[in-house]
């Protein structure tokens, strides 16, 4: 099990964070997630998925990554 905070650029509502809660919730192997305007704090399984799968759900939805 991992759990990461990934910081998420471009958004600004409750609308943002429900599209990105959506797109990681439709991913395999998450067991806990919450979102919040600028950031996901995400428990994995990481034999199912990965932080690079998050990552590309969340860009996949509309969003930019933060380095």
């Amino acid at each position: 099990m991992t759990q990461t905070t990934i910081l998420i650029d471009g958004m600004s509502c409750m609308h943002c964070v429900m599209r990105v809660k959506k797109a990681i919730e439709g991913l395999t192997g998450i067991t806990d997630l919450n979102v919040e305007v600028g950031k996901a704090t995400v428990s994995f399984d990481d034999a199912k998925t990965s932080q690079k799968d998050i990552e590309a759900a969340i860009t996949r939805a509309g969003y930019k990554i933060k380095a």
